[in-house]
């Protein structure tokens, strides 16, 4: 397996591209099983878990074509992705395709709503928590859905198609918003979702299915109205930059130090993760182009968060959080409330030499003068990243195992750090 080495100690200068948004992307790409015209997605950005979905649903019948290389490639943008679902040739979503990727159980929504029928497997559980899909179920039924689950797959049946109903997810969910939404693009009459998700990466889809026909009102709220389409069109739609990317190198700039502008963020989608930097000493301020991120010298000030739906502290940059904390002036506190199981990168982050304490869902971060490189071990995609902050501020050598994880959800990670004065480097396994 590849593993990523780093030498700490040097400062951040200069600039780094922020792709689009994973968590847009992928329910986008998904969304196009919805229509039998061709949806364009620009910005699309070039990671294993884009590249996994879309191999997935080619068993559906989906065909895909990228772009090929510009005259002048500039590494600043995305794919453009041209995905067709004229025909879709089997509504089963296999176990061995769901298991490998959780966010292909969305594609229950699109399918039923456009065939009438989906087969698709539970995808059990994973390494930050169980992650149920009781609130999916209970949206497809609220629609008019039949629902049985038999041998580890759920079996749903519409043969008359969905009809809009008002559906009140108990708890936010980013996933059952998405799927909901998306079977209710379809549906005949209204469907109103209360107590919906309010990641911007849910209004990105919803401004896609906008353009191709349905009528969403509400984007960006906790209800969500949505007037079903008999038919949806294609349309060209561009992935909005990832807020999660954005705020990982903010923390890493902040961790090693130095003057960064990130190109293409938008400082609005991150405007609690950005005011919880900023207390901490970082100077944080807009550009024409991005956002520049400045630590120039001074210690790090603790700071207490707790992880919520947005707009509060994304769960996402939680493990990132706290790796710049275990080298602050004091003692930090972070609560984890959304996955129960979001603490595995603790352990490693002490092998570092970080002083951290667990006790239920609260970590105790007491910031240490120096943290010291060591071998450490990626367990998921955002503690991965957490150990590449630490290693950006360790004295010596960190070598980070099982760097698939980061493949998932950074492009071109070491390139973007290099390119700022990072002594980063993947070493690839023979």
């Amino acid at each position: 397996m590849d593993r990523i080495s780093i030498s700490g100690g040097r400062r951040l200068n200069g600039t780094i591209p922020i792709s689009g948004a994973k968590n847009a992307a992928l329910p986008l790409i998904i969304a196009s099983l919805l229509t039998s015209d061709r949806l364009t997605l620009k910005n699309v950005p070039n990671l294993a878990d884009v590249n996994l979905l879309t191999r997935i649903l080619r068993n559906h019948g989906l065909d895909l074509t990228i772009d090929g290389k510009r005259a002048d490639p500039s590494p600043y943008i995305g794919e453009t992705m041209h995905l067709s679902a004229r025909d879709i040739v089997d509504t089963t979503a296999p176990y061995e395709l769901v298991s490998r990727m959780r966010a292909s159980f969305w594609v229950l929504g699109p399918l039923l709503a456009r065939c009438g029928e989906a087969r698709v497997s539970m995808p059990g559980g994973c390494a930050i928590g169980t992650r149920p899909v009781d609130l999916h179920l209970m949206g497809m039924k609220a629609l008019g859905a039949e629902i049985d689950i038999d041998g580890g797959y759920v079996v749903a049946r519409a043969p008359r198609g969905l009809s809009g109903a008002r559906i009140a997810f108990p708890k936010v969910s980013v996933g059952a918003t998405h799927n909901v939404m998306m079977a209710a693009a379809l549906a005949k009459g209204e469907t109103v979702i209360e107590n919906a998700a309010r990641e911007p990466e849910i209004g990105d889809v919803a401004e896609c299915l906008t353009k191709m026909g349905a009528r969403i009102e509400g984007i960006g709220t906790s209800t969500l109205r949505i007037q079903g389409a008999s038919r949806l069109e294609g349309a060209v739609h561009t992935v909005l930059p990832d807020r999660i990317e954005t705020g990982t190198y903010a923390f890493a700039v902040a961790a090693a130090g130095g003057e960064v502008e990130l190109t293409g963020a938008r400082k609005h989608l991150l405007e609690t993760a950005f005011a919880a930097l900023e207390r901490t000493g970082v100077s944080i301020t807009e550009t024409e182009t991005g956002v520049r991120i400045v630590r120039t010298s001074g210690a790090l000030e603790p700071i207490a968060i707790e992880t919520q739906p947005f707009p509060g502290f994304p769960t996402d940059l939680q493990a990132q959080l706290m790796a710049l904390m275990t080298k602050a002036n004091g003692t930090s506190t972070i609560r984890e409330t959304i996955f129960e199981n979001r603490f595995m990168h603790v352990q490693e982050l002490v092998r570092l030499g970080a002083d951290i304490q667990l006790q239920g869902d609260t970590a105790t971060v007491k910031g240490v003068k120096t943290l010291r490189g060591a071998q450490v071990m990626a367990t998921d995609l955002r503690a991965s990243v957490s150990l590449v902050i630490a290693g950006l501020m360790a004295e010596g050598q960190t070598t980070i195992n099982r760097v698939y994880h980061l493949d998932r959800g950074f492009e071109r990670l070491e390139q973007k750090l290099s390119g700022c004065g990072a002594n980063i480097e993947r070493i690839v396994s023979g």
